[in-house]
């Protein structure tokens, strides 16, 4: 059977544009990944990077307190663990945009931390624990 295109062409699309205030997040998100070095930057090739506006009950769990959210988070299995005969999983980290942008109304501070929040979870994905990125500065 012939493929078809559905719908007019002449028709507007669907897809609601973005808001400005989404599309800056996206262009800190962006500007962030562009700014990690290699060989870490080579890593990126291994995690979706995905924005959503809020975490949800499970992404919070039990380590977050009342009244704190997550700026992001990486889920998935760090490259430390991982075994030849493992089946992949797949990796990601997740931006949260409204924590951040809520605690971060200065957009060079957004920008700084948007940078530290990916830096953070792509350690979480090399393997990198909380206690060493204190360490590091990183936090």
């Amino acid at each position: 059977m012939p493929k078809r295109r559905r719908g007019s062409r002449s028709a507007r699309s669907r897809i609601a544009p973005l808001p400005a205030r989404h599309r800056r997040f996206e262009d800190l998100v962006d500007e962030a990944l562009a700014g990690i070095p290699m060989p870490f930057a080579a890593a990126l090739d291994e995690v979706a990077i995905v924005i959503e506006d809020e975490p949800t009950a499970e992404q919070l769990g039990n380590d977050v307190e009342s009244g704190e959210t997550l700026y992001g988070i990486y889920e998935g299995v760090p490259r430390t663990e991982w075994g030849a005969d493992w089946v992949s999983m797949p990796n990601r980290i997740t931006l949260f945009r409204l924590p951040l942008e809520a605690d971060f109304a200065d957009p060079d501070d957004l920008a700084d931390e948007v940078w530290l929040t990916v830096v953070h979870e792509l350690a979480h994905h090399l393997g990198i624990d909380d206690e060493r990125l204190h360490e590091l500065g990183v936090d």
